[in-house]
């Protein structure tokens, strides 16, 4: 996290460990007005990378999965970059800034996924950075957010990862009641007074919890390589494209959804531990003999005690047997509807 404004945040009651927000009080409470009202955040969980460049766009066209010419100064988009196997390093939210592209992932991972896209470079005309230091992303969601960016900004987009061009930066619809600002530090300074007036600040957890609730994945250095696209829904919330072209991993995506039979989907769950879960851990039923049927992608503490995640497995296990995390012996998982329609459901 850019240290000026870490000082901001902490100035304004921020608790920030290891460069995120972790809570302005209470992390239960917070939870709560998430789930009720609406809430401010620092996205500082995530980075930015930019790419720019002549050769920007046909350079992420051969990359990743979806069609990168469909992102615009009024459109972005969800998309992967996938191993040759078609086994996902990252998924990513990007939009434009004029000419150059702007990644979002996990702040973790921008390092390394910075220096595994440019050992593609080569003679390219294109430059990779780490914008992360200079592009502040702020998180405004609840039923009152739309009204409070209309009253500051004006018209607002109406499509789904619909972009607002602002002279400070750029605002991005992720849903109805969910918004993201990107702007300059200044300019985020300036605004964050103006957003808490009407909407309370929460911790990282709270933007992650919204994630999950709205079956959205996050692929984490614990989960790198172990899903497909459509293991965890990715083509059913607009991060495939089946009809670009060639990109690392295009033949395995294609295959699976046209020609194989997909044994995985990724649900929303619940799990009552006082324990942590974290992403990675395997999840095991009594039909699969001793091996795993799953693994969660994503978790947050759920407002009211417990773990909501985000699991992907087995289809069949799912429809026929109790899913337990780490063991038979451990806490059972409650499913729960996701916000979107499985196939196969």
């Amino acid at each position: 996290m850019n240290p000026d404004w870490q000082n901001f945040l902490t100035l304004h009651g921020a608790i920030v460990e290891a460069g995120v927000v972790q809570r302005f009080g209470d992390t239960a409470a917070e939870l709560n007005a998430t789930a009720i009202n609406t809430v401010l955040c620092d996205l500082g969980q995530f980075g930015t990378l930019r790419v720019s460049g002549d050769e920007a766009q046909s350079f992420l066209q051969n990359l990743l999965s979806n069609d990168i010419r469909e992102v615009s100064n009024n459109c972005a988009q969800l998309s992967s970059l996938n191993t040759a196997k078609g086994r996902m390093l990252a998924t990513m939210l990007i939009w434009r800034e004029d000419d150059d592209y702007l990644l979002q992932l996990p702040l973790v991972l921008c390092e390394p996924i910075r220096k595994k896209l440019s050992m593609y470079v080569l003679r390219t005309k294109v430059k990779i950075s780490d914008a992360s230091d200079e592009i502040i992303s702020l998180g405004l969601s609840g039923a009152s957010a739309q009204e409070i960016l209309r009253t500051q900004f004006g018209e607002l987009p109406q499509q789904h990862l619909g972009v607002a061009r602002i002279a400070l930066g750029s605002i991005i619809k992720i849903n109805s009641t969910r918004w993201q600002i990107n702007a300059s530090i200044p300019h985020a300074a300036a605004l964050w007074p103006v957003f808490s007036q009407h909407a309370q600040p929460v911790g990282s957890a709270c933007w992650d919890w919204l994630n999950i609730r709205s079956g959205i994945p996050v692929i984490l250095p614990q989960t790198q390589e172990q899903f497909v696209a459509q293991m965890i829904n990715l083509e059913l919330i607009g991060g495939v494209n089946f009809k670009k072209g060639c990109y690392p991993g295009q033949e395995i995506v294609a295959r699976m959804q046209y020609l194989g039979k997909l044994k995985r989907r990724m649900y929303l769950a619940y799990l009552n531990s006082s324990d942590v879960p974290q992403a990675g851990d395997e999840l095991f039923s009594a039909d699969m003999e001793g091996q795993a049927s799953g693994m969660i992608v994503n978790t947050a503490p759920a407002p009211g005690g417990g773990w909501d995640v985000l699991a992907s497995v087995q289809t069949s296990s799912h429809e026929t047997q109790k899913m337990h995390w780490k063991s038979l012996l451990g806490a059972t998982l409650q499913f729960l509807p996701l916000p979107y329609p499985l196939p196969d459901a």
